[in-house]
């Protein structure tokens, strides 16, 4: 398993790929972080053609048991983001 990517190291790479300071490519990040998650709140999809598609899938209400006492409980009705990575990323991930 390789190293965890936190977010301030995501920036850092940004940074040197793209000749932006780190303020910019922090910036430049929560932007589009912000945009596609304002966008997946409105129920848009977004696709980012060569990465993915983000999107949002509803969950019906359900019940399940409370594993600690064995009850019944219900479960709400959701809604929940979902990424299907795009085939340019599958195959950069699979070589």
């Amino acid at each position: 398993m390789g190293v965890k990517l936190k977010k301030n190291d995501l920036i850092a790479q940004v940074a040197s790929h793209s000749g932006l300071s780190k303020a910019d490519a922090g910036k430049a990040l929560e932007a589009v972080l912000d945009t596609i998650t304002s966008a997946l709140a409105s129920g848009d999809e977004v696709r980012i053609i060569g990465f993915g598609t983000f999107s949002v899938s509803n969950r019906a209400a359900t019940t399940g048991r409370n594993p600690r006492t064995g009850d019944v409980i219900n479960i709400p009705a959701s809604k929940q983001p979902k990424f299907k990575a795009g085939s340019p990323l599958k195959h950069a991930v699979n070589k």
